[in-house]
């Protein structure tokens, strides 16, 4: 079985909320934050009192294309040509940052399709995790290794353990970018499993390699950084207790800008702890890439539907604070995509982007491993932009 077969088509199945249980220790049974049981009385008046209704939800064009005609594009050969994940942050420069996990760097065939990858014997390069940066509206691959041999930004510790993408962050001119390890513990295709939680600090100008790998907290089988976001005095990060499903919500602060302070943690109590283990369950239905950004005077979460199975549906909650509760659920988009074998997932918003409203991502991918050879456009990221009345 081969890297990219052991790698991206399990992804699939867990973004997907199908995955078996990892065989961690999980947080305990949740107890309802007293705000979120109150809120549950009248949800549609709590979201009306601070955060506005979906009022259009657009193609964004240019964002969808920009990717389309770099992927197609076959100046350059060690070059991005599809990927998932699809986090975006200002740089200093007023350069777009785009971070990504799975990706494929290579060439496009004239007929769409594009060569099996180097581990079954074509020339696609598969790497785990990448970058692009854009700018005025072009865009350019970041990788480490050479032009010949490329390698993931955020290099793996060995052949059993990779890295896929979280929120990134700006603090004091340096890039912060969330990283879940993942490990492989057996043969089988289920044998993997999420493992830790780090931050890897970059320089804006030297985005190839980390300068430095820090841990996060990991000890309450949370996968943080699904989304980030800095409110106030404080960087809030979202993360996911991902059960396939259901899937939960936590989440934690840190104060200032930078993910190596100290975190604390949402109690079912509203207060916060600076234990990890009291983390609380703030809401199911998010998937493991979700969003919370400010919106008017609230906060408006983003997210596919993962109360459905394998849903084609993107959703908005509102809250009048960036800790929830969140509520008043509102349909955003059904992607178009979803037929067949392919499947849609991680939606999430980019508010530092410009667009004609709140700039929304999300992931097209297939269950099985040949469509990505057959149609490049199916591993590729689209756009919407979502207005508010």
């Amino acid at each position: 079985m081969t890297r990219f077969r052991s790698a991206l088509a399990p992804l699939a199945i867990a973004l997907a909320g199908l995955t078996a249980v990892p065989q961690q220790a999980w947080a305990a049974p949740p107890k309802p934050v007293p705000s979120v049981a109150q809120q549950q009385q009248s949800p549609a008046t709590a979201a009306a009192a601070c955060a506005p209704t979906v009022k259009s939800t657009t193609t964004d064009a240019r964002l969808t294309s920009l990717f389309t005609n770099y992927g197609n594009d076959n100046s350059r050969l060690d070059d991005w040509t599809g990927a998932d994940g699809t986090y975006s942050l200002k740089l200093p420069s007023g350069k777009e940052l785009w971070v990504f996990s799975d990706t494929f760097l290579g060439q496009v065939n004239s007929d769409g399709s594009r060569p099996p990858v180097v581990e079954e014997g074509g020339t696609t390069v598969f790497l785990n995790n990448s970058f692009a940066v854009e700018r005025d509206g072009r865009l350019s691959t970041i990788h480490d290794g050479t032009t010949a041999k490329p390698t993931a930004v955020m290099p793996p510790r060995d052949s059993t353990h990779w890295y896929w993408a979280g929120d990134a962050t700006l603090a004091g001119g340096i890039v912060e970018v969330t990283y879940q390890e993942y490990e492989r513990y057996g043969t089988g295709a289920w044998d993997w499993r999420w493992h830790r939680n780090v931050v890897a600090r970059f320089a804006p100008g030297r985005l190839e390699r980390p300068i430095s790998v820090h841990d996060l907290p990991s000890g309450a089988g949370i996968a943080w950084a699904s989304g980030t976001l800095k409110d106030g005095a404080y960087t809030y990060v979202y993360g996911v207790e991902d059960l396939g499903s259901p899937k939960y919500m936590h989440i934690a602060r840190v104060k200032g800008q930078s993910l190596l302070g100290k975190w604390e943690y949402l109690k079912a109590d509203g207060t916060w702890s600076p234990t990890e283990t009291d983390s609380v369950r703030v809401m199911s239905g998010v998937a493991n890439e979700y969003s919370v950004s400010r919106v008017g005077s609230g906060y408006v979460l983003i997210t596919h539907d993962t109360t459905e199975v394998l849903s084609p549906n993107i959703v908005a909650y509102s809250s009048c604070s960036p800790f929830g509760p969140f509520t008043g659920k509102q349909h955003v988009y059904t992607t178009p995509e979803t037929s067949g074998n392919i499947f849609t997932y991680n939606a999430h918003a980019h508010p530092e982007v410009a667009g004609n409203g709140l700039v929304v991502s999300y992931n097209v991918n297939s269950f099985v491993n040949t469509d990505h050879y057959r149609d490049v456009s199916i591993y590729r990221p689209r756009f919407l932009d979502v207005t508010f009345g």
